[in-house]
């Protein structure tokens, strides 16, 4: 038999061992060693043993035969991954950066330590008289321990073996010398750790609507003829796309296949989660963060074994272990939370296409408010684009009321509350229905705007807002201009020139002031912390706990609350100030968002959004519920500016312990980069290089951070620069600096 050769892997997540080490494969493990299990190596020069992963297995021996070592074994435990999982771990390594380590544990769904639960049962093999005889010596020559078992099995043929040990203190030794006798024997079975927790939920089917019905016949038929794509399901809130997802998941199942449902929030997943199990009962399950590691690895073995057809959870359910996917659903595909902040900094969008492809799925991304990335696919002819245009409930998108907070401020409201909404929710309150208040605090915390014209301090060349540092000066942290705050706004010389203070707690305790008896909730990060909170939270308010729900982002995204009749926005502008070229795209969706939770039962809805900025194009489409007249309107910005999804754009992200080193390295692999291109193209066909600057937070736990973007309307243009980059850092090798890679970030660093 020739000798066999493993590349591994290693357990090691740096840079200079992301590479594959080749390895013996003993004789007595010929024939059990697959590419993409977990096995354990001696490695360096103490013959550390540690893990790693199978990616390759051949005949050629690749180096020195006499040096080489030999696989240790087998881990006994964990899920194994399977060889697709390590070609999608090499494309996340390629198209993201990071290294091959940190590719396949991102792919790798459960930690390879966490013990099976196992029940185990003792069963009586004699007959009851035989057990009373050996009672009796038992009990004569006084075996105390062995007496109580033998007394149990006099009663009962099987017993819990825990109960055996637990309540009647018998020892194993005990038990194994009448196991070893053959008086009885023990019978193990593998469990299954469930996370769901749902009892008595009564099954539910509502009819689709014809609009509905296209929707799951036109994919449907394109996986039964072998033409099954991508879809993007552009529907208002409340058009019914969670039950065209019901529908279709059901006609996957049907097929022997798995459907993947992503939700871009672990607030999301218990609604979610009882739609589907009403639908699918026990072959539904989740996978998120909130999960113990005993319930995750439980629910990859579950997946694995086939005994779940659909996985309900955020971007790292994707990585769930089926053995064939059919539909992979993306629920409020325009979320932030797709993407990855960690290396490698993936976009679950991407990444469910690439699986698709390898799996001959389909997948379907949903949003009242898609992102541009998807619509653009849509228009573009990349994906089949489907219009939701009616609410299933027959009722008509709510009321929006848009309020200018400078004349409220002219007319001696300084309140955080507009006459408007207080008005609203006296009557809200009077008439008993629910209410929910949404503060829009992403990207508060830096920009600066003016209170009584709203005039927001921008960079003069990059077209976003400036960020407020503590020396006092205003910074761009995409190009790096500065220039001191000023005291008066530059604009119509008001001295209202500052920040946002107002939070959740602030806005509960003024609640309680205004409106004694009143019941209020709050969801915010303070106050989900802990296990099962999200689910507790909404429950109570949908239970009608609460005359009003207070919260941030998290509370304005697929929930659906019948008794909601008014929505608030507080400082609905905050967004727009973001330092950010998607703070206008995200200040749409986020409206439109709220918007739709209120009306969404029988009773008419109405919402009150509150802004420094009534006239800015994202508030206005968002007041009319208008996607199209704001991607017109965005799309075109993009064009303008060179931003994605019109360009792609790589941020290369920079930290470091030492601030001068760390800027050097950043001009000197900016500088590099900037060779790249070629300048006997048009400018706006050429590479471009912005920075480097500092991040918007230049410092976090005494690491410095700096950044510079690169632009080009080619991704795999970015992807050879990213390729380059990382060569040019191996021959550097810095000592106390690190690089990564994201690609069309959502965030600036």
């Amino acid at each position: 038999m020739p000798e066999l050769y493993a590349d591994i892997i290693v357990d090691i997540s740096h840079e200079k061992v992301d590479k594959a080490f080749q390895y013996r494969i003993p004789m007595h493990l010929q024939g059990k060693i697959e590419t993409g299990m977990c096995v354990v190596v001696p490695f360096g020069a103490g013959n550390k043993q540690i893990k790693g992963y199978v990616v390759e297995v051949s005949e050629r021996c690749k180096f020195d035969e006499a040096r080489m070592k030999e696989i240790c074994g087998i881990t006994a435990k964990g899920v194994s991954a399977e060889e697709r999982m390590i070609e999608l771990a090499a494309f996340l390594r390629r198209n993201y950066g990071g290294t091959m380590i940190q590719a396949l544990k991102t792919v790798l769904p459960a930690k390879q330590s966490v013990k099976m639960l196992e029940h185990r049962t003792i069963v009586r093999k004699m007959d009851r008289e035989q057990i009373i005889s050996l009672l009796g010596e038992s009990i004569r020559k006084g075996q105390k321990a062995k007496e109580r078992l033998l007394r149990e099995l006099t009663e009962q043929e099987n017993i819990p073996y825990e109960w055996i040990t637990g309540k009647l203190g018998v020892s194993p030794a005990t038990i194994r010398s009448l196991e070893g006798a053959g008086v009885i024997k023990i019978e193990s079975e593998r469990s299954f750790r469930n996370p769901v927790k749902l009892q008595d939920v009564c099954s539910h089917r509502n009819d689709l609507s014809p609009e509905q019905q296209e929707i799951v016949n036109h994919v449907m038929a394109d996986y039964d003829g072998d033409n099954i794509g991508t879809y993007l399901i552009h529907g208002i809130t409340g058009s019914g796309k969670t039950e065209v997802y019901l529908q279709l998941a059901e006609e996957m199942v049907s097929r022997g296949k798995q459907a993947v449902v992503l939700i871009p929030e672990i607030a999301l997943t218990y609604q979610t989660l009882l739609r589907f199990y009403r639908r699918f009962g026990d072959r539904v399950s989740v996978m998120n963060s909130t999960l113990s590691p005993g319930e995750k690895y439980d629910q990859c073995r579950r997946a694995k074994a086939g005994e779940i057809d659909v996985i309900i959870g955020p971007r790292s359910a994707l990585f769930t272990p089926f053995p064939d996917i059919g539909l992979i659903i993306m629920d409020e595909e325009h979320e932030g939370s797709y993407k990855s902040e960690s290396a490698p900094k993936y976009h679950a969008r991407e990444v469910a296409m690439e699986i698709a492809r390898m799996h001959g799925a389909g997948v379907v991304l949903g949003s009242a408010t898609p992102s541009l990335e998807a619509y653009h696919m849509a228009r573009e002819g990349k994906c089949t684009l489907f219009k939701l245009t009616r609410r299933l409930t027959g009722g008509s998108l709510p009321r929006v009321n848009i309020v200018d907070l400078r004349e409220e401020l002219r007319e001696g409201n300084r309140s955080i509350f507009s006459r408007k909404l207080q008005e609203l929710l006296s009557d809200r309150l009077q008439s008993g229905h629910q209410s929910m208040l949404f503060l829009n605090r992403r990207g508060y915390a830096g920009f600066i705007s003016c209170r009584a014209c709203g005039e927001v301090m921008k960079c003069e060349h990059c077209d976003v807002s400036l960020s407020e540092h503590r020396d006092g000066s205003l910074v761009c942290h995409y190009c790096g201009y500065m220039v001191r705050k000023p005291q008066t706004c530059p604009k119509c010389g008001s001295k209202y020139i500052m920040g946002f203070k107002a939070g959740t707690e602030q806005i509960e305790q003024k609640l309680t002031e205004m409106y004694p008896g009143i019941r209020v909730l709050r969801m915010d990060g303070d106050t989900t912390k802990t296990k099962d909170s999200y689910e507790k939270i909404l429950s109570a308010f949908a239970n009608g706990e609460a005359d009003v729900l207070v919260g941030t982002q998290m509370i304005v995204k697929g929930h659906d609350f019948p008794n909601v009749t008014l929505v608030g926005v507080l400082a609905a502008d905050l967004s727009l100030g973001a330092t950010d070229f998607r703070a206008g795209e995200r200040t749409f969706q986020l409206l439109t968002q709220a918007a739709g939770r209120a009306g969404r039962g029988d009773r008419p809805g109405e919402v009150v959004i509150q802004t420094y900025q009534p006239e800015h194009y994202a508030v206005v489409h968002a007041g009319a519920q208008d996607y199209e007249s704001f991607y017109e309107e965005e799309i075109l910005y993009r064009e303008l500016s060179g931003y994605p999804p019109v360009d792609h754009m790589l941020a290369v992200q920079l930290y470091g312990k030492y601030p001068d080193n760390l800027q050097k390295l950043a001009e000197e692999l900016a500088s590099y980069t900037g060779s790249m291109a070629d300048n006997s193209q048009p400018l706006a066909k050429r590479l471009r290089v912005i920075g480097p600057a500092p991040a918007s937070i230049a410092k976090i736990n005494d690491i410095f951070r700096y950044v510079f973007y690169v632009k080009h309307e080619k991704y795999d243009k970015l992807v050879q620069v990213k390729d380059l980059l990382e060569h040019k850092i191996q021959i550097i090798q810095p000592r106390y600096e690190s690089v990564q890679f994201d690609f069309d970030p959502m965030h600036i660093l």
